[in-house]
């Protein structure tokens, strides 16, 4: 009985050591494969991945394919054309709804419940549909309204202008929480009132002479923003903003320029620090960069858009370029005409970043009120294809931003989203967490010796899991034929050995991965 017992735990421990080899030798197994094979298939998928974000466009809402990515988390809302079961929207979110034609249904409510410390921006960035032409008054209309119908800032209105080109436009309006001048103080129900403009008059069944059809004929596709700004710790400090600044336009950057592909949309903008970048750009396309801006920066940019190889004649308004604050607020644009030759744009000198400027009557500097990513948005408009061909055509930015980073005011609060105000690390000097410039946003693979180091990294622990494995499997194998060959030699009793029998070899994938659901 007491060797029966005895074998019963010998078996009982062997088994044991044996199984836990296993699962070390498994494990390894699992490091190796998880390591090795999974590496070229998800460099592959980042590489897809990187170019579809930047050149891809989201789908609208009728599920045709559309010039704009939205992003990702957006939640899809119905916007009402009464307040009364108007939608409720919380700060920080994003979401995605659709205007229709203009008259009752192209004007739209969406409700906010606000307290009294925060200030509050909204804003909607509208996306024709493939296939609609607007016109030079077509645009979108933001109010932030209370509940006896009071605006309580400018409205914001945005047009397509001159370039009678269908792209993402942006506008925006906003409930401060600071200084005496602003109206909306009081806690309660606000609401949201998007409302497209300028299209009435092509509602009355006119065709454009290229057989698309109108823009007021079709709804536009929307993009919701809802950005909360807590109060100050202290209400004191300026009340006005600057009216002295460094307006001078800097000496232009040179040099070769470094590739970056733009984004479709404003979540998947591309990051641009100081320096100058190239990109190609086809007629009708929009392209998204961010630039990180900080407490007393500046920031200066030109758009050069390349010559044609072949084509004559002129289009007045080409090429167009537009500058939007943190919360998508529209800061400056400017414009360029385009013949075949090269052409360029630049934005006028812009004051530094200063929570003051919001107490400017001047968009380009009571825009300039926050630190975080300024968005450059370059259009070229549709009808350059038609005398110079689709392209793409070569563009050009140079970005500076000058001055030493400031700081920043103190809140009271987080804002919401949390790090809308804030600028990555690394600051305004480099494209943060993008590795280096040149080729990354075209390859997908990390470019340079950040995507050699980790490939060197990925052989490393590919080479430490196999050395491991041979060694555990030599060791395991080794043990198994001595306890054969004891086995032979003198069986056990056959309730002992039926305790310590060989288990059957696990299928590699059994321990230390993922079960599919």
């Amino acid at each position: 009985m007491g060797r029966r017992t005895e074998g019963l735990r010998a078996g009982g421990r062997c088994a044991r050591s044996w199984h836990g080899r296993m699962l070390v030798a498994t494990a390894a197994a699992a490091v190796l494969c998880a390591t090795l094979a999974p590496a070229g298939r998800a460099a592959a998928s980042g590489s897809a991945g990187a170019r579809t974000t930047a050149r891809s466009a989201g789908a609208a809402a009728d599920g045709t394919p559309g010039p704009y990515a939205f992003a990702e988390d957006a939640v899809t809302v119905r916007g009402t054309t009464d307040t009364t079961d108007s939608v409720l929207l919380r700060p920080g979110r994003t979401y995605r709804s659709s205007v229709g034609v203009a008259g009752r249904g192209g004007r739209l409510y969406y409700r906010l419940e606000l307290g009294t410390a925060s200030a509050t921006y909204v804003s909607a960035t509208a996306v024709p549909r493939p296939g609609a032409t607007v016109s030079y008054s077509d645009g979108l209309k933001v109010s932030l309204q209370d509940a006896n119908g009071r605006n309580c800032s400018f409205t914001g209105t945005v047009r397509f202008g001159a370039t009678q080109s269908p792209h993402p436009i942006a506008a925006w309006a906003s409930r401060e929480a600071s200084g005496q001048q602003y109206a909306c103080k009081t806690a309660g129900t606000y609401y949201m009132v998007v409302e497209r403009t300028g299209a009435a008059a092509a509602s009355s069944g006119t065709t454009a002479s290229s057989g698309t059809e109108p823009s007021a004929s079709r709804p536009w596709d929307l993009e919701l923003g809802y950005v909360s700004e807590p109060a100050l710790k202290k209400a004191s400090g300026p009340t006005s903003a600057p009216q002295a600044w460094n307006s001078a336009s800097p000496e232009a950057l040179v040099g070769d320029a470094k590739r970056r592909g733009g984004g479709a949309g404003f979540s998947g903008a591309a990051p641009l620090g100081q320096g100058v970048w190239k990109d190609g750009i086809s007629p009708g396309q929009t392209l998204f960069y961010k630039v990180p801006v900080d407490w007393g920066q500046q920031v200066y940019a030109t758009a050069d858009l390349g010559s044609a190889g072949s084509g004559e004649g002129s289009v007045g308004t080409a090429l167009v370029m537009s500058l939007y604050n943190p919360v998508r607020g529209i800061v400056d644009s400017v414009g360029s005409g385009y013949d075949g030759s090269q052409r360029s744009a630049a934005l006028d000198p812009l004051p530094p970043v200063a929570y003051e400027n919001r107490f400017a009557l001047n968009d380009r500097v009571s825009g300039m009120r926050f630190a975080g990513s300024y968005y450059l948005v370059v259009h070229l408009a549709a009808q350059v294809a038609d005398r110079f061909g689709d392209g793409p055509f070569g563009l050009t930015l140079r970005v500076r931003v000058s001055g030493a980073a400031g700081t920043g005011p103190a809140y009271a609060g987080t804002p919401s989203p949390r790090d809308v105000f804030t600028v990555p690390a690394g600051g305004s000097g480099s494209a943060p967490g993008e590795g280096p410039a040149d080729g990354a946003a075209d390859t997908g693979n990390g470019g340079g010796d950040a995507g050699r180091g980790g490939a060197m990294k990925l052989l490393a622990a590919g080479g430490i899991g196999t050395g491991t494995l041979l060694v555990l499997t030599l060791g395991l194998w080794t043990v198994i034929a001595r306890r054969r060959a004891v086995r032979t030699a003198r069986p056990g009793p056959e309730d002992a050995d039926t305790a310590s029998a060989s288990l059957p070899m696990p299928a590699p994938w059994e321990h230390g991965a993922t079960r599919g659901r």
